[in-house]
């Protein structure tokens, strides 16, 4: 009896075997397609993944990794009596939930009222126009928020124009987090607002037909028709949000940052960058960063149980 298994089981690989091997023997240009793609999420997203274990080690660059001792939970246990640690988690929650709260709103907005524009010239000029900032990298749109806040720049000749005092809005603590909330909106909003199109693209014509014999305007096509058939969309873009919650852009935050508003600027990704490579503590600022990571997961998993309980809606 157990022999009999043996052979039938043996067999049901064989054929699965062979029809996996007819499989890419028929479709094998597409997955010569695929390899590329696979190659760098191997090479430059699973392959680093390796080096997390020196969170774990006294880690030194001549030992390497292999040879370096192991330290076990000591970086975590320092992280969190670092005194600097709690001013930077705080940071990077306030300025996360800002990007959050007005940030993820904005795109979702840009869309709908794009949508209700008719003219399609007007429509794809001001598409254009919101488009355009995401190709700019974060230095050029730094050196431009610079120069229009300095002392000379358009906004205090406005304000000198208008009677009012010039402020120095880049070195002012309570104008940074505005600041950098603003610049990100600007920046992606025209972006972000691509999937939203596509997704109201979709939608049947005929539901909108629909409403509007049973005599129901703009608004309320947008809020009865329009908003629910996107609501999928909002929802799986929302917990990959929340999922990145803690990355808020190395790059974008340093390019504001200056000394005068490294109190209230100064986030974990800034935090690593001085602390690791500029100091080169790579254990500390790996377990710093594993730590974001494990932080990201688990309010992306929590968060998806939720969804899929309120919405029926989520990711997995």
């Amino acid at each position: 009896m157990y022999e009999n298994q043996m052979e039938v089981r043996v067999s049901q690989r064989r054929t699965l075997s062979q029809k996996a091997f007819r499989t890419f023997r028929a479709q094998w240009m597409l997955y010569t397609m695929v390899l590329p793609g696979l190659l760098f999420f191997i090479v430059f997203k699973y392959v680093p993944l390796l080096g997390s274990v020196i969170a774990f080690q006294d880690f030194q660059i001549l030992n390497g990794i292999l040879k370096s001792p192991w330290v076990g939970l000591k970086h975590f246990e320092f992280m969190f009596t670092y005194p600097n640690i709690v001013v930077v988690l705080k940071n990077t929650l306030v300025l996360g939930t800002y990007q959050l709260v007005f940030g993820f709103p904005a795109p979702i907005i840009l869309a709908l009222l794009l949508n209700e524009v008719r003219m399609m010239f007007l429509k794809k000029t001001i598409q254009t126009f919101f488009y355009l900032p995401h190709f700019l990298s974060w230095v050029i749109v730094g050196g431009l928020i610079f120069e229009l806040l300095s002392l000379g720049g358009f906004v205090n000749s406005l304000r000198t124009w208008l009677g009012a005092e010039p402020v120095l809005y880049m070195q002012r603590e309570s104008f940074f987090r505005t600041i950098v909330v603003l610049s990100s909106i600007w920046k992606e909003i025209g972006w972000g607002a691509i999937i939203y199109l596509a997704a109201i693209a979709g939608i049947n014509p005929s539901l909108y037909e629909a409403a509007r014999v049973d005599g129901a305007n703009r608004f309320l096509q947008i809020w009865y028709i329009t908003l629910p058939s996107l609501l999928p969309t909002i929802i799986i873009l929302l917990l990959l949000k929340i999922g990145n919650f803690l990355e808020l852009g190395f790059d974008h935050i340093y390019v504001l940052l200056t000394p005068s508003t490294t109190a209230v600027g100064d986030i974990i990704d800034t935090y690593v960058y001085r602390t690791g490579i500029l100091e080169g503590q790579y254990s500390f600022t790996t377990a710093v960063g594993l730590f974001k990571s494990i932080v990201g997961f688990v309010l992306l998993y929590g968060c998806n149980i939720i969804s899929k309980k309120t919405t029926q809606q989520g990711l997995f």
